[in-house]
């Protein structure tokens, strides 16, 4: 075996939406606007269950939770899409510490991708506020066959950069994204906001990424 092959961690594959960056606050706002354009109100618990899925599928549980048709699915999300694009142009903001321990992985030389459930669209709008140099990868929700919770998101990214994925760090924070990772087989950080996890399901949890370094990922090896 290569010392390349025996080091740990081959990759380190980030979540982007509340791991990465601070666009979950974003995504309540375009929801909220969505839910009032339709008469109604956006129910916590609704928006919590969004979370960590994709745009459609976030769509249609506001709609259900409305009582409106899902019928009315394709064009509400074209016009989430739409407002999605003008919130995410003006900015966001990192997470605690996932600048720097992204970047001290890009300077150790360690491959980095982007797993996201957010469509290229859109993703690739805040990937200009982050850097695409950042990344040897980037894996968007409508780029893969099955989207989290399914694994093939992970599996798929480490099977590009040619990684082990039980040798690979996952960092996300959803319920989805976790049970993604986790059933790829990687080793998984959670990074929970404002949506708490299970307290039942197994996986490494942490308050933020503020002071995370490499050398602690490599302990988990």
């Amino acid at each position: 075996m290569t010392d390349q092959a025996k080091a740990f961690p081959q990759a380190v594959l980030f979540d982007m939406d509340g791991t990465l960056v601070d666009s979950e606050i974003i995504w309540d706002t375009g929801v909220e606007e969505l839910a009032a354009l339709l008469g109604g109100a956006l129910d916590p618990e609704v928006r919590a269950r969004m979370v960590g899925t994709n745009e459609d599928a976030s769509v249609v549980m506001l709609l259900d939770s409305l009582g409106i048709p899902l019928t009315e699915a394709p064009h509400r999300q074209t016009w989430l899409r739409t407002r999605m694009k003008e919130l995410f142009a003006a900015g966001v903001e990192w997470k605690p510490g996932a600048r720097e321990l992204l970047l001290e992985c890009r300077a150790a030389g360690i491959p980095t991708a982007l797993v996201t459930s957010t469509p290229r669209e859109l993703a690739d709008i805040i990937i200009g506020h982050v850097g695409a140099e950042n990344f040897d990868l980037t894996v968007c929700g409508d780029e893969v066959e099955k989207p989290k919770p399914d694994p093939r998101p992970y599996l798929s990214a480490a099977a590009t950069l040619g990684v082990d994925i039980e040798r690979c760090v996952v960092v996300e924070d959803s319920v989805s994204g976790v049970g993604s990772a986790l059933a790829a087989g990687a080793v998984t950080l959670a990074v929970p906001g404002d949506v708490e996890l299970p307290v039942d399901l197994d996986v490494k949890r942490l308050d933020s990424l503020r002071g995370i370094d490499l050398a602690y990922l490599r302990s988990l090896g």
